[in-house]
């Protein structure tokens, strides 16, 4: 080889492709993923390369029954590529990669690298030995080897962020198999968490989420009960971090010290994501869920009358084994009583390796359909009367990127309101940019989304927009990015199956 070309083989950068399935804590993980990726040297492939990568990773998720059908399918279209492709590698990692281990090299040869959810750091290391070795590299530690904050992230968003405060779970849910995949519950130390907050911040960051599979129980490991409520009010101390949010907390853990944090904390934003997923005693005992109807409705009770405009969404499974007609009424009594803004309902589906796969029970699939379609109907009814409340109110609106489809065609831009509901308004004469915030009067609403169709009241220009233009105008000197396939920031349109928003729906 001449040193012409030796220099051009240094020249040629190797591609990336993450593909995300599951959950808010995959969707960060898979921000690292990408991160270590081009810490590496990797680059990203250009927008619609669909597979057409040096490196593909899938990031998988476990909680749906044929999780493993919809991997193997979407790696058995990638071989006849990698045979064409010298060079190319396939790794699979997450929750299903936890889960199965030698199982998916077994069944599709072809994949280079198995890691899992406590290791995704190895994974710039895993490809580079299995390029060498040219032989499958299989690495699943049992444990966290370190807190993946620590690993380099690719955030997807210039003025939102996810912030993970813990990871794991203590629970034992019988429908959720996160536990036995993501291991008991670590905590990160306060100051660490705070740290990486005001980095963020620094960076142009102006909202950011604290995430863990039960993030309100938070300091279980470390040994303090308020800790969670206290993290809450030193976010309130963090000079230029506008919005803060949190998911998914567990009805058990939901104190009274946090609802009061929530309360009196200016930057923790009005709106609470608080599972039910079932407003049957009796289900609720079979799911090991450790609370009851009278307790949930109780702390809905407290937020609403500590913060009087609070949005509050949840999570139900319809068809639970076991679940009988009464069972039902019993969650469509507590949803009229909630009056949620809305919920993520989905359909019990079978996870392997849980306790409720076993159970006797299982509700036939023409049973589960009827009675889902009636509970969303009976939602879709509420969240609409929810919404017309909104209507003549004046809300300040951060405005969002690809939050909605028809901008275009409407004229209009697209945000969250404090409490998280999605505002399409009327756009200004004035340059707006995602992560500024404009105020904007409430003129209509319909299930999902409130319009703002007169003028504008104001538009105000933030650190946050000059975060997402300074990234733009670097960006566009670069080949396109291929999106990850995230959720939009705020909360994802309901699913019919049982995918949760953070990975148990706790």
């Amino acid at each position: 080889m001449t040193s012409s070309d030796r220099s051009q083989a240094v020249d040629v950068q190797r591609t990336y492709e993450v593909r995300t399935y599951g959950c808010q804590m995959n969707v960060h993980d898979s921000e690292r993923l990408s991160g270590l990726l081009e810490d590496a040297g990797y680059v990203r492939a250009p927008e619609g390369s669909d597979g057409d990568a040096d490196v593909v990773v899938f990031n998988t998720c476990a909680v749906r029954e044929n999780a493993d059908n919809k991997l193997y399918g979407n790696l058995g279209r990638l071989a006849p590529m990698k045979t064409t492709r010298p060079g190319m590698q396939i790794a699979v990692g997450g929750c299903l990669a936890q889960k199965d281990r030698e199982t998916i090299v077994k069944k599709a040869p072809w994949v280079d690298v198995v890691f899992g959810t406590h290791n995704i750091g190895k994974l710039p290391v895993l490809l580079e030995r299995a390029r060498i070795q040219e032989e499958a590299q299989i690495e699943i530690a049992e444990s966290l080897e370190a807190f993946p904050s620590t690993l380099p992230t690719r955030r997807e968003s210039a003025y939102a962020a996810w912030v993970s405060i813990s990871v794991g779970c203590n629970n034992t849910c019988t429908f959720c198999i996160v536990p036995a995949l993501r291991g008991k519950e670590k905590d990160r130390r306060p100051g660490d968490i705070l740290a990486e907050i005001e980095a963020l911040v620094a960076e142009g960051v102006s909202e950011i989420t604290l995430l863990g599979q039960n993030v309100n129980a938070y300091g279980s490991d470390i040994g303090d009960r308020e800790a969670f409520s206290k993290l809450l009010r030193a976010c309130g101390n963090i000079e230029g971090l506008e919005r803060v949010r949190f998911t998914s907390p567990h009805p058990r853990d939901f104190t009274d010290d946090v609802i009061a944090a929530m309360a009196e904390t200016p930057n923790v934003m009005p709106q609470l994501h608080m599972p039910l997923q079932s407003g049957s005693d009796t289900v609720l005992k079979a799911m090991r869920r450790s609370y009851r109807q009278e307790r949930f409705l109780g702390i809905i009770e407290k937020v609403r009358a500590a913060i009087p405009h609070a949005a509050i969404s949840t999570d139900i499974i319809v068809g639970f084994p076991g679940e009988t007609e009464e069972d039902f009424e019993q969650t469509m009594h507590t949803v009229r009583e909630a009056r949620f803004a809305n919920a993520f309902t989905f359909q019990y589906s079978k996870r392997p390796g849980t306790p409720a796969a076993e159970m006797d029970g299982q509700i036939p699939k023409e049973v589960v359909q009827a009675r889902y379609e009636r509970l969303v109907a009976l939602q879709e009814e509420i969240s609409w009367e929810e919404n017309k409340k909104q209507v003549g109110r004046t809300l300040e609106v951060m405005v969002a990127e690809g939050e909605g489809r028809k901008d275009g065609a409407t004229h209009r831009l697209s945000g969250r309101a404090p409490d998280n509901r999605l505002v399409h308004f009327t756009k200004p004469e004035q340059e707006v940019r995602p992560g500024d915030v404009v105020t904007a009067e409430i003129t209509y609403a319909a299930p999902h989304h409130l319009l703002a169709e007169g003028p504008t009241a104001s538009v105000r220009r933030t650190r946050a927009g000059d975060a997402w233009e300074k990234r733009t105008t670097a960006a566009a000197a670069k080949p396109a990015g291929v999106l990850l396939g995230l959720p939009k920031i705020g909360v994802p349109e309901p699913l019919p199956e049982a995918v949760a928003p953070a990975c148990g729906s706790h």
